[in-house]
């Protein structure tokens, strides 16, 4: 019988938004692959434990973003003492000095398009750019293969760096069930409203959500917009203070970070969930909606119809008056609303975690020179 080899996942992601990838991936691994030895870094603080008897953590010290040389170095260093037959690092950032067997997952190209260059001098963002353009090209030469979670990412990728099509690998990503408990009522929250739930970062598009509501009150004057997550975020900073001369100024809501038990009272109550984001990798947000019977307005950029297919009503996200229309539509007509909250049910059955897994163990076997079960 063949020995078991020892792979190497790098998790130190995982206690983030981003990181539920890393966590689902490892957490399914463990149910269906009793062979292979795993290790997975963590942070050193990171409580993780392992439920299979051939997985272990090991402490990464190590920043998840660093192009310090000396730790870049210590870094290698760790994952040569290891021994690994095969590293997946879960993003795409990894060592450049380390030269193993390595498998990488590339979640979006966001990076290229939507980051902001503020008052950072401008050879100062062409030079961060360019670094930053580097060091996913350097990645995905090292890489044996690459993992994206939509066509849409791999066809990105693909029109960036022509060479890397063949070793690109679409794994679909998944959302959670609807959350078993209680809902409760957030503080402030009455009336009708739409719910947008996430970051404030550029691509999310969250300046166009407050100028969609600058046309709908005029309709609405009662409608409401609820925004969670992090105020003190300089993204929502910003978006604040600019909408603080918005006539649907008034109608925002802002609760900050709400319990999951408030956020699954936002989810079932809420008119619609409209999403207006210009750029993802998979988009899991809406189809957290889904899951809680929300229907969902969404953004027709990026990977979006192709992660949503008809369990969703479309708009062009660059048009306040369009988004406005699409939304409007979702509110008031029941027959649109009950077919896209049945459809979104049937959508979410399209994804599973444990598929995730299953389709990145066949990577890893291929890349370890293993025979694929039919």
């Amino acid at each position: 019988m063949t020995k078991p080899k020892h792979i190497v996942i790098d998790a130190r992601i995982r206690r983030s938004t981003t990181g539920r990838y890393a966590d689902r991936l490892v957490e399914h691994l463990q149910k269906i692959d009793t062979f292979h030895q795993y290790t997975i870094l963590v942070q050193p603080d990171d409580p993780w434990k392992m439920t299979g008897k051939n997985f272990r953590t090991v402490p990464c010290p190590y920043p998840q973003f660093s192009v310090n040389p000396l730790k870049e170095l210590g870094f290698a260093r760790q994952l040569y003492s290891l021994k690994p037959d095969l590293v997946h690092f879960t993003m795409t950032q990894q060592p450049l000095f380390y030269f193993g067997n390595i498998v990488c997952t590339s979640h979006d190209t966001t990076m290229y398009n939507f980051v902001r260059r503020g008052s950072m001098p401008l050879p100062l963002y062409k030079m961060k750019m360019a670094l930053y353009t580097f060091l996913v090209w350097w990645s995905h030469r090292k890489s044996k293969h690459v993992i994206v979670p939509t066509q849409t990412v791999l066809d990105e990728f693909a029109e960036r760096q022509p060479w890397v099509k063949k070793k690109l690998v679409v794994t679909y990503e998944a959302s959670e069930p609807a959350m078993a408990i209680h809902s409760e009522k957030p503080a402030g929250v009455n009336g009708d409203f739409l719910l947008y739930v996430g970051t404030a970062f550029p691509h999310k598009n969250v300046r166009m959500l407050i100028e969609m509501m600058n046309v709908l009150i005029k309709k609405y004057p009662k409608l409401k917009l609820v925004i969670t997550g992090k105020r003190e975020e300089k993204h929502m900073v910003e978006i604040l203070e600019w909408a603080k001369t918005q006539p649907s100024y008034n109608n925002l809501v802002l609760p900050g970070f709400v319990s999951d038990a408030e956020l699954k009272w936002l989810y079932e109550n809420c008119k619609v969930y409209v999403f207006a984001s210009l750029s993802e990798g998979f988009g899991l947000p809406p189809l957290e909606a889904m899951a809680h019977g929300a229907p969902v307005a969404s953004s027709d950029a990026s990977v979006m119809p192709e992660v949503y297919g008809d369990a969703a009503h479309y708009f062009n996200a660059r048009n306040a008056k369009d988004m406005a229309t699409k939304t409007e539509e979702v509110m008031t007509n029941k027959k649109l609303r009950d077919s896209l909250i049945k459809k979104g049910h049937e959508q979410l059955k399209k994804y599973s975690w444990r598929k995730m897994a299953e389709e990145t163990l066949v990577v890893y076997k291929e890349d370890l020179g293993e025979t694929i079960d039919a």
